[in-house]
């Protein structure tokens, strides 16, 4: 069974850091794009990053440029999201998802596909 298991959030005061971690099972993951995407609290989703199979390929929400980082390693099928400078507007429930191309991630009109798998999120909250 596919699963997507995203894990790291927390309170933090706005300056500091966070590492999400998305631990994936049942498929193979290193032939899926993967994204992280968030929704705040009456807000739509929205795309934060997207990393293509092999890590070669990424994307950044502008807000995020220069302050959050994406990685994945396909040893250990996980996907991961620095995030450094954190500032209140980050505040939301953080999503993994994994997608079989770099563009259906990138793409709004693809994120509730067939092929899409989403995890169940984590909770990120930035303190003034």
């Amino acid at each position: 069974q596919e699963e997507l298991v995203e894990s790291g959030g927390g309170l933090v005061q706005a300056g500091g850091s966070l590492r999400l971690s998305c631990t994936v099972s049942g498929l193979t993951f290193g032939s899926y794009a993967m994204g992280w995407f968030r929704q705040a609290l009456g807000k739509e989703r929205e795309g934060v990053s997207c990393l293509s199979w092999d890590g070669e390929s990424s994307t950044y929400e502008n807000s995020v440029k220069g302050r959050f980082t994406i990685s994945r390693d396909n040893a250990k099928n996980t996907l991961y999201l620095r995030m450094n400078n954190l500032k209140p507007e980050d505040t939301a429930v953080y999503y993994c998802a994994a997608f079989v191309s770099f563009s259906q991630c990138t793409e709004p009109k693809e994120w509730n596909g067939p092929s899409a798998i989403w995890g169940q999120g984590t909770q990120v909250t930035v303190s003034p």
